[in-house]
């Protein structure tokens, strides 16, 4: 059997990367701390990222068996028109597996015993759309343990098709290509540095494997049930999953709202897909709790096409922990025929705090009200945005966007922004503007729609220390406003970021981009007001940092940009105001690309 090493090496969640030498050579990044070292002419350090409880392994850091082949973009390709396998993955490379034999071969290098994985692949359609089941051998240091069920029946949606996303036949654009696919380990768990296989065998019916990456976790013991708190159980809810919950669930809530208690969720599989009534389940005002996120699970199984809700509210005064909520839905539309709805819907001037939670096809965590924390929470294979801080679009004094803190979260494969503040004035110009986010020590991985990090309007923004890798559609980071109604940006200091890509395949995009109201805006004077200091933009697929529309005042210090495949900072044509550059880096630039070009000289002033 044929077989060649990869010099890529294994790294911590998907492939925090320098460019050398026209390639993408890795670097070894600490499980815990995360620290991702960047090189360049000078070395810089940044520790950015959620510290979580697996570590990822690039597919293709592994080594490849049979016919398997690595599909990667390369710093200096031609930049994406369209959305592929590649630009879809984390990192932009993939193993592909396709004839029978074909491998990849991964060490578990996270120091600890495997009892679970998250296998993140694709593999085709049916040719009518709706998806297919297929299994893939798992193989532990050679020996065949277990095949891991594959399917596609949550991905391959369409844009613009005539018809709905899900058809291939309607003349739309193929995307969304990938999930992730939780795996509970069969027999012993697979010990620190032996090798797991994933190997196309003839049994498996599939006729791809696109495999990316796979996470590695030594998941403990189920959590136990609180004392004094009520089990939604004891009130008629099913773990088996035979029978619908939602009433059962609601009706613990309410009773534990009334009695000062908490309640209890235990392990199972909870089904909530009621007709009996369009309302969510609202937990506002209780603690609720699972058995953690690997053991709890409310499972939101609505009748497609779908056309009632199925968010789960979280008001003032709720902690929501240690479960997972997952749904069926098949593609985007909140509250649509699609079946995706946000997956919690936090609002509330009292405070609420969400914690070890992991949602899973849903739409976005849309986050309003005041002094809200999401913590150590997952989110992947979304429809909408990861965690989105916002004012609910209204002028209600429980939405309003104050001091809310997204911190050491994971998000991967999200339908729009990975993590967003979005700060709209609406059409009247009533809504407040947002306040005192903070987005911190967060890991965005590969959304397949809109940006990794999105700065849409604020004041006193603050987006720290976090990593995006790898950007399909649009960019790594985005920092201004949103359409014409959005309040302008009024302050924001953005550091200690690493991002990796960006400058997609939806219409003319870069590394970070940074713009202004438009001059159909409700507020067509105001400038976008940020600073940067000590991020890394590396790897953008066009510009490094674009700065475009017409008002801008950046302070830009000690950052570094890495290997764009154009210019390393660009401003458009037609920019007003100030760009305050000290102690920049623009390194690795290929041949014939400037570091700087400056299409406003007259306007947009550069010191430094």
């Amino acid at each position: 059997m044929h077989r060649r090493r990869l010099r890529r090496a294994s790294i911590w969640l998907c492939g925090v990367a320098s460019l050398a030498a026209g390639s993408f050579t890795a670097l070894a990044v600490s499980a815990l701390g995360h620290a991702a070292t960047v090189t360049g002419a000078r070395a810089t350090v940044a520790a950015a990222g959620a510290t979580t409880p697996f570590t990822t392994v690039e597919a293709e850091a592994g080594t490849l068996g049979g016919g398997a082949r690595v599909r990667s973009i390369k710093p200096g390709d031609p930049a994406p028109t369209a959305a592929s396998l590649e630009t879809e993955a984390s990192g932009y490379g993939l193993v592909e597996l396709r004839s029978a034999g074909d491998s990849v071969a991964l060490t578990n290098s996270s120091g600890k015993s495997a009892n679970t994985l998250v296998v993140r692949a694709s593999i085709p359609d049916a040719l009518g759309g709706g998806g297919i089941d297929a299994t893939l051998g798992l193989y532990v240091n050679g020996t065949y343990r277990q095949a891991i069920t594959l399917s596609s029946k949550q991905a391959w949606n369409y844009r613009n098709a005539s018809t709905n996303p899900d058809d291939p036949n309607a003349g739309g654009s193929a995307y969304r290509f990938y999930n992730d696919f939780p795996v509970r380990v069969t027999g012993a768990p697979i010990p620190a540095g032996s090798t797991l296989t994933l190997r196309k065998d003839s049994a498996n019916t599939a006729a791809a494997y696109d495999i990316d990456s796979v996470d590695l976790e030594n998941v403990g013991p189920a959590r136990t049930q609180p004392a004094g708190s009520l089990s939604v159980v004891d009130y008629g809810a099913d773990p088996n999953g035979g029978k619908d919950s939602t009433v059962a669930i609601q009706s613990t809530v309410d009773a534990a709202r009334s009695q000062g208690k908490s309640v209890w969720i235990p392990s199972g599989k909870f089904l909530t897909n009621s007709l009996t009534s369009a309302k969510p389940l609202n937990f506002t005002g209780v603690t609720v709790q699972g058995a953690g996120m690997w053991y709890t699970t409310l499972y939101r199984k609505v009748p497609l096409p779908a056309s009632q809700r199925s968010q789960i509210l979280v008001g003032s005064h709720t902690t929501l922990r240690d479960l997972q909520i997952d749904t069926n839905a098949i593609w985007r539309g909140v509250g649509g025929s699609g079946g995706a709805d946000y997956g919690i819907n936090a609002s509330g001037a009292g405070g609420w705090t969400v914690e070890r939670i992991w949602t899973r096809h849903t739409d976005a965590n849309w986050l309003s009200g005041s002094n809200g924390v999401v913590r150590d929470s997952r989110t992947s294979d979304g429809y909408g945005d990861g965690f989105n801080i916002n004012n609910g679009n209204t002028p209600n004094p429980d939405k309003l966007g104050e001091n809310i803190t997204v911190q050491n979260n994971f998000a991967r494969n999200t339908g729009d922004d990975s993590f967003a503040v979005y700060s709209d004035a609406g059409a009247a110009g009533t809504n407040g503007q947002v306040t005192g986010a903070k987005i911190l020590n967060n890991t965005a991985v590969a959304p397949w729609w809109a940006n990794g990090l999105r700065i849409a309007g604020g004041k006193n923004v603050e987006m720290k220390n976090n990593l995006v890798n790898g950007v399909s559609s649009n960019s790594a980071l985005d920092i201004g406003v949103f359409g014409d109604t959005g309040h302008p940006l009024e302050s924001a200091t953005v550091s200690g970021n690493v991002l990796i890509g960006g400058g997609g395949w939806n219409g003319v995009r870069h590394g970070v981009r940074i713009s202004s109201p438009a001059s159909t805006s409700r507020y067509p004077d105001a400038y976008t007001n940020v600073t940067m200091t000590d991020n890394v933009m590396r790897g953008a697929l066009r510009a490094g940092l674009y700065i475009d529309r017409t008002r801008v005042n950046v302070t830009l210090t000690n950052n570094t940009i890495d290997g764009p495949a154009e210019q390393g900072v660009w401003v458009a044509s037609g920019v007003t105001g100030t760009g305050a550059f000290a102690g920049n880096k623009i390194v690795n630039l290929l041949p014939g690309k400037a570091a700087t070009r400056n299409d406003s000289p007259s306007t947009f002033t550069i010191s430094g």
